[in-house]
Order: C-alpha cells, then sequence, then structure tokens
C-alpha cells in the first residue's frame, strides 16, 4: 500500500523529469555486471584503497591543519549495480568529481563492473555514532514518511534494513554519516543531479539540513 502511495504522490513530478544518467540497464548491461570477474575486481580495488579504506569502509570527515577534508564513502556491500552506474556517469559527466571523475575514464566498462562485484562482495561495516543522541524522528521518517510534505517512506525504495533494492538503489546501512548528509545537501541544493527522473532531489528538497543529519546518523549505524 505505501508502495502505491508513493508511486501516486510522484507520478506528477516523474511525468515532467527526465533521466539523468546515460546507463540504460538493458539486458547486456546487467549481466556484464552480474558476471563481473572479482579477481579482476580486487586487483583494480588495490588502488581504491588509499582513499575508501583497506576494506572499503570509507573515511570519516577529518579536520586537519584547519582544513576539512571531506569524508569518503563505504563502498563494501553496496550494490553492483549502484556503484556500476555511478562510476560510468563520473565516465560520462552525469556526475562530476575531480578526483573520481579522472578515476572512471581511465576505466573501461568491463574494469567498472569488476570493481563493483568485488566491492559488493565485501561485508558492509556497522559505523558508530559519537554520543547518545536521540533518533526517533529519522527512524519515523524511515518508516513512515510525512504525509503532509508529500515524503515517502525511506524504507519502500532503501529496503526496510537500509540494504538497498534491486536494479540501482544503493544500500545506505553503514554508510559514512558525513558523506551520506553531503550527498543529500548536494541533491537538495542541485549540486548532484544523476538521480533518475529527480527522485532524491525532490525528496531531499523537503529535508531540513537538521532532518537530513539525523538520518545520516541513522543509516551509520544502522546493521
Amino acid at each position: 500500500m505505501k508502495k502505491l502511495l508513493f508511486i501516486a504522490l510522484m507520478t506528477p513530478a516523474l511525468a515532467m523529469a527526465q533521466p539523468a544518467s546515460q546507463v540504460v540497464w538493458k539486458p547486456e548491461v546487467l549481466n556484464r555486471v552480474k558476471n563481473g570477474n572479482l579477481n579482476k575486481g580486487k586487483e583494480l580495488a588495490e588502488s581504491c584503497k588509499s582513499c575508501h579504506g583497506e576494506a572499503g569502509q570509507g573515511v570519516k570527515e577529518e579536520i586537519r591543519d584547519d582544513e576539512t577534508l571531506p569524508a569518503i564513502p563505504a563502498l563494501a556491500g553496496q550494490l553492483a549495480n549502484y556503484t556500476y552506474k555511478q562510476l560510468r556517469d563520473y565516465f560520462d559527466g552525469s556526475r562530476s568529481d575531480g578526483s573520481m571523475t579522472s578515476i572512471a575514464k581511465g576505466l573501461t566498462e568491463q574494469d567498472a563492473a569488476d570493481l563493483a562485484v568485488w566491492f559488493s562482495s565485501l561485508p558492509a561495516t556497522t559505523q558508530n555514532i559519537a554520543g547518545d543522541r536521540n533518533l526517533g524522528r529519522a527512524e519515523k521518517m524511515v518508516e513512515e514518511g510525512d504525509g503532509k510534505r508529500i515524503l515517502p517512506p525511506c524504507f519502500v525504495c532503501h529496503g526496510a534494513k537500509g540494504q538497498g533494492e534491486k536494479m540501482d538503489i544503493p544500500a545506505l546501512a553503514g554508510q559514512q554519516a558525513d558523506y551520506f548528509a553531503r550527498t543529500l545537501s548536494a541533491y537538495k541544493n542541485d549540486q548532484r543531479h544523476n538521480d533518475i527522473y529527480s527522485r532524491m532531489r525532490l525528496i531531499a528538497k523537503q529535508l531540513s539540513d537538521e532532518e537530513i543529519k539525523e538520518l545520516a546518523q541513522y543509516y551509520q549505524q544502522l546493521k
């Protein structure tokens, strides 16, 4: 029932929006990712460790010498299709980042598939949050959404345990909170726009900055 409500609420916006990615999930693309080479992916991932961590766990935001070093996302346990899509979006310019764009442009479609499958094979890590913050509001948003603001429950797309869903909806459980919050803020401010049919932008624009922080912390500690 909640999925039907989500579709009904979002249909007007979807009808006017356009896809923001050049990745088309044709059978050959799905098969390329599904049959990615783990050994080749592991080999390619050696160069990813310096940023994304030895086990793909990501790195939290850090202040060093009065400079803020932004959080780097966890990749371990992420859905292979999602990671593949992001790498291809960096490659074709649908998504932009100073480091990742140049890295992705050096990867073939098969390289991207191999990397995606490798990271999906790694166990996701649970990231603890500091303090004893009440995340009840975030939990309610995940489970119930907010009908007054036309906000569907997060679980409808991302799963009851933040595990992600088929095709290319990302897993959120264990994601670095600082990175998660920065991502939602980028959607909210139209700085990131590779979400198909503007789904995340439409949702993020309805969230306060405090709600974004609470959702980020909620998913970081989720097992």
